[in-house]
């Protein structure tokens, strides 16, 4: 018997945050418990490509390692923890299943 593949990992822009492009670099507050968070541009290009319906591992292949010339498994160590700590205040949702759009409280999408 072959191994089951990993689940996918899907993420999606919280609706209840403010995001902002400022001088180049992502500004996310939380409407939740007002956690503050400034991306670098990985991070950045992680977070606009956040729609929910693309798979984790499709947005660090198809972005984070050609825009960014960095090696897949160091890309994905890198995203699961961004993407941990975010979700951890709310303000990524993370399903093993594509997650349905849903509306912007403020600026949630660039």
């Amino acid at each position: 018997m072959s191994p089951e593949p990993m689940a996918e990992t899907y993420i999606a822009r919280s609706p209840a945050i403010a995001a902002r492009m400022l001088g180049g670099e992502m500004m996310i507050m939380s409407a939740v418990d007002s956690t503050f968070f400034t991306l670098n541009e990985v991070a950045t290009v992680i977070w606009q490509a956040a729609d929910g319906h693309t798979p984790l591992s499709q947005i660090i292949e198809r972005r984070v390692c050609k825009e960014f010339e960095i090696a897949p498994d160091v890309a994905q160590r890198d995203a699961a923890d961004f993407v941990n700590q975010l979700s951890q205040h709310g303000i990524l949702l993370v399903s093993d299943q594509p997650i349905p759009e849903s509306k912007p409280v403020a600026g949630g999408k660039p």
